[in-house]
């Protein structure tokens, strides 16, 4: 399964996110910086059809919501 967020440092949203990454210990999930890098902010808008983080996408579907991430992530442990 290919997992990969797209966020930017500031969004408190995003902080959210990247805790319950860090507490779970997860290394399966590619990092995207929309604010720093023009390419990821593009691909955010042209796959996931809004220009909204956190967003993660789940073998290329995105999922938005901080809550609705974490409640995936922690119903998909990394295996």
């Amino acid at each position: 399964m290919k997992l990969a967020l797209y966020k930017y440092d500031t969004c408190p949203f995003c902080q959210r996110v990247l805790r319950e990454i860090q507490s779970q210990g997860r290394t399966d999930i590619e990092m995207h910086d929309t604010m720093k890098n023009a390419d990821d902010q593009l691909y955010l808008m042209e796959h996931g059809g809004m220009n909204q983080v956190p967003c993660l996408f789940i073998d290329g579907k995105p999922l938005y919501e901080s809550m609705d991430i974490i409640d995936w992530l922690r119903n998909h442990p990394q295996s």
